[in-house]
């Protein structure tokens, strides 16, 4: 089924968007996204690797003549370096190691020379907006006294170390590993990661604290850092087992009805609320259980189940069977939004995709039934004539769509159902680690060499 999903998204967006960023499948048109500035075909480029695990041959000849003709990396407009990293970078360097198709290299360590530039700051923290035609780099203009932002620099790692592996420069691999420096030589609070850092001072922002927006990916990509050095990385281990200790004390909590959830840190205070985007912890636990100091490894696994066990209920107490943006436990309230602001879907993926994890590392069935449940949802309240739509208010009896078809839905939602559903020896976990847009790099085992050098 998530076949046909994908290709009922993938047909809209080409019917009625083609070469634009994502689809608005209610208007049946193209939606721009400042975030990727004038680059276009965020979606084709987020879809390619999906496309071929799929099978979806037609479909991946065309997106890749797309590629070769028309994605141009020559425009005068600003980008976030941390989404054109995950979506177009990793992207790219999937569907480069999935197909052996060169374009896919090609264009992948084109984008990284441009991405270069917005390293260039006092420290090497890099800026999260960058003009790519101008190199000048700049902040997000809320964000805590000029920081840049934990989740943005903090997930540039596993796509820079291939960059430096694919194109035999060495300058992306040592960009990401003194961003590991600076955070190693700063004291942190309670041996926790603040949200934000100052690029210019290299001191903490505000002390805020989250494992779902500002801080996520931070985090799995210290975990999957070393899963991809083929457990060499032992820094990335040790930085992600502490981190992990200092989450359990001070921000994983159970809430009065038994469930277990990981609350927000301001200044030292709690704030019992829980994003969408969290829920992929569920998974980072349980994939980082087997490297667990050997006695705590099943009590990663059950952390793993217990989160995927919250969120699934943050779906179910919902009228459409679908979890909202942010979910609370607080005021008599358990894993439900009670904020209008936080009530909506937007085809996000982390809920699957810790259910993907969980039925990998532990084939309990609940997580394909829990799967199964989330497709009947999608189907029928997200799908729609040109595609497939998010929801303002999944607690509502009517649905009212925000027109957005998401590139993530195609990377990352569908592609997590589809491997929910299949045998584990499709990418296989010891062999492929996923980036954060669900893209698949190869491990790098010890053995490798260089060997593309050889080729070039």
């Amino acid at each position: 089924i998530s076949l046909q999903m994908m290709k009922h998204a993938w047909d809209n967006y080409k019917r009625y968007a083609w070469g634009l960023n994502e689809l608005k499948p209610i208007s049946k048109q193209g939606h721009s996204s400042n975030l990727f500035g004038n680059i276009q075909g965020a979606t084709i480029v987020d879809a390619l690797d999906t496309l071929y695990i799929m099978e979806m041959k037609e479909e991946f000849k065309e997106a890749k003549e797309w590629v070769e003709k028309n994605l141009d990396f020559n425009v005068n407009a600003e980008i976030s370096v941390f989404e054109v990293n995950i979506r177009f970078v990793g992207g790219l360097l999937s569907a480069y190691y999935l197909s052996g198709e060169e374009i896919f290299r090609k264009k992948a360590v084109e984008l990284g020379e441009k991405l270069l530039p917005a390293f260039n700051t006092p420290t090497g923290i890099p800026w999260a907006l960058l003009n790519i035609k101008s190199g000048i780099g700049r902040n997000w203009p809320w964000a805590s006294g000029g920081s840049s932002i934990l989740a943005e620099f903090g997930t540039l790692h596993l796509e820079f170390v291939h960059l430096s592996y694919l194109s035999g420069n060495p300058v992306f691999a040592e960009k990401v590993m003194n961003i590991r420096k600076v955070l190693n030589r700063l004291d942190k609070p309670e041996g926790l990661y603040p949200n934000y850092l100052n690029p210019s001072s290299g001191q903490w922002g505000q002390h805020h604290v989250s494992i779902g927006g500002l801080g996520d990916s931070f985090y799995e990509y210290l975990l999957k850092a070393w899963l991809m050095s083929d457990k060499t990385d032992e820094d990335g281990k040790k930085m992600y087992y502490d981190a992990v200790q200092a989450i359990e004390t001070h921000l994983i909590r159970k809430s009065s009805g038994g469930l277990t959830y990981i609350a927000e840190w301001k200044g030292g205070l709690l704030e019992h609320k829980m994003g969408h985007l969290t829920c992929f912890a569920g998974g980072m636990f349980a994939l980082g259980a087997d490297g667990a100091p050997s006695d705590k490894t099943g009590h990663h696994i059950e952390l793993g189940a217990e989160i995927a066990r919250t969120c699934h209920e943050s779906y179910d107490r919902t009228r459409m069977k679908l979890g909202p943006e942010a979910f609370r436990f607080d005021g008599g309230v358990e894993a439900i939004a009670t904020r209008q602001n936080e009530k909506y879907y937007i085809l996000r993926p982390e809920v699957i995709e810790t259910y993907m994890y969980m039925w990998r590392l532990t084939h309990d069935p609940k997580y394909r039934e829990w799967g199964w449940e989330a497709v009947e949802a999608l189907e029928k309240h997200c799908r729609v004539d040109g595609g497939y739509s998010g929801i303002r208010d999944v607690y509502n009896n009517h649905e009212s769509h925000d027109d957005v078809q998401q590139s993530f839905f195609l990377s990352e939602t569908l592609k997590y159902l589809y491997l929910l559903f299949s045998e584990d020896d499709l990418l296989p976990f010891e062999h492929w680690v996923f980036n954060t847009e669900a893209h698949p790099l190869p491990v790098l085992h010890k053995d490798d060499g260089n060997k593309e050098e050889n080729e070039k």
